[in-house]
């Protein structure tokens, strides 16, 4: 599952607001507000998912933790590539 870091990192990575991001993934925006400003996973698995679906659609790759590293966010090689 993503989190709230993740969220704001791909949208930096994007150029892209919180508005963008919501319309982009059909939320309201005092959604997307709330689960970034969130210190722990918050928001239903539906919200966090249409949030995933919509970054990395938009050229976004999540990384998960692994090998004593947290997860983390990049911009696909499609995108970079371009």
């Amino acid at each position: 599952m993503i989190d709230a870091a993740q969220i704001r990192g791909a949208r930096a990575l994007l150029n892209i607001s919180q508005t963008d991001l919501a319309e982009i993934a059909d939320l309201h925006v005092a959604t997307v507000r709330r689960i970034e400003a969130a210190t722990s996973v918050r928001g239903t698995a539906e919200t966090l998912l249409k949030m995933q679906k919509a970054l990395e659609k938009a050229g976004i790759e999540f990384i998960p933790a692994g090998a004593g590293k947290g997860p983390g966010v990049r911009l696909s090689q499609e995108e970079k590539s371009s």
